[in-house]
């Protein structure tokens, strides 16, 4: 059986409502044939005679015949923003960018059953057009766009590649994974977020166990940086396990702390991808 296979899906529904006419899974603003009551009005005014209601009408002191109306469910659309930059061609098992596609493959299956349309942009340094797909329900998009990503090369990135796909997303209603390793300095990332603001945005914040956590062994460890390639050679010891463990904490912290701050929580993916505790982030959000 093949990792793919292995795949599951998640569930996730919007925690807010949509605009929209066509019918999904995601609690709507508009009128129309769902089962949320939203109150009765006059026959005359809104002519759906498949919606008299009797028993109000009976009771209406105005005598008028009673449709009930309803707020439907709508589908919204799903958008990808994937980084590509070199570091997320890092792992010490799996590339992150091999386990963020586990993601995307996932969630397209997901979509596809609730009948949202999937889109997904790329990016490194820039905007990677040869990884942009757009928004489409579609059974086998996911295959394809995850295939893309493993066998994209990954390249020297920025923030600048963000801000560059963002320019696509402005003042439009969307669902956005914003998938990365958030290996950026944050001074510019509050702006670029800032772009979203008509979106409901998840970031997904792919880690690796090798960047996490420190070689066990005293040891010297020649170590890269995957973005610059300045190399460093480090003696792996006691302290500097130590210190390599709070740094990690201190970013985390750091990234918590700045995404609360803009009404945004992170989702983490450290190593590999479960559909389950996605389907709880969404339950939480939503209850």
């Amino acid at each position: 059986m093949s990792a793919a296979d292995e795949l599951h899906e998640f569930h996730y529904r919007l925690p807010q409502r949509a605009a929209g006419q066509r019918p999904g899974s995601h609690p709507g603003s508009s009128l129309g044939a769902g089962q949320e009551f939203v109150s009765h009005m006059s026959l005359y005014d809104r002519p759906d005679p498949r919606r008299l209601d009797l028993r109000a009408s009976v009771r209406s002191t105005t005598g008028d015949w009673l449709v009930r109306v309803n707020r439907q469910r709508v589908g919204v659309t799903v958008q990808l923003l994937v980084d590509v930059s070199a570091s997320m061609g890092f792992g010490a098992r799996r590339r992150k960018i091999d386990v963020a596609a586990d993601f995307v493959e996932s969630l397209a299956r997901s979509a596809f059953r609730v009948g949202d349309a999937l889109g997904m942009l790329a990016f490194d340094q820039r905007e990677r057009a040869d990884l942009c797909v757009p928004a489409t329900l579609s059974r086998g998009l996911g295959s394809v766009m995850a295939d893309s990503l493993r066998q994209c090369t990954p390249a020297p990135g920025g923030i600048e590649g963000l801000e560059d796909a963002l320019q696509q997303l402005i003042g439009r209603e969307a669902l956005v994974f914003l998938v990365s390793d958030f290996h950026w300095p944050l001074d510019r990332l509050g702006a670029a977020l800032d772009l979203l603001s008509h979106a409901f945005v998840v970031p997904v914040i792919v880690w690796d166990p090798a960047e996490t956590e420190p070689p066990p062994h005293d040891a010297i460890a020649p170590l890269r940086d995957a973005e610059s390639s300045v190399r460093r050679t480090l003696f792996m010891r006691p302290k500097l396990r130590t210190q390599w463990r709070d740094a990690v904490a201190a970013r985390r912290a750091e990234l918590d702390a700045f995404l609360s701050a803009r009404d945004l929580r992170p989702f983490f993916i450290h190593g590999a991808f479960d559909a389950e505790a996605m389907s709880d982030y969404f339950f939480e959000a939503t209850a």
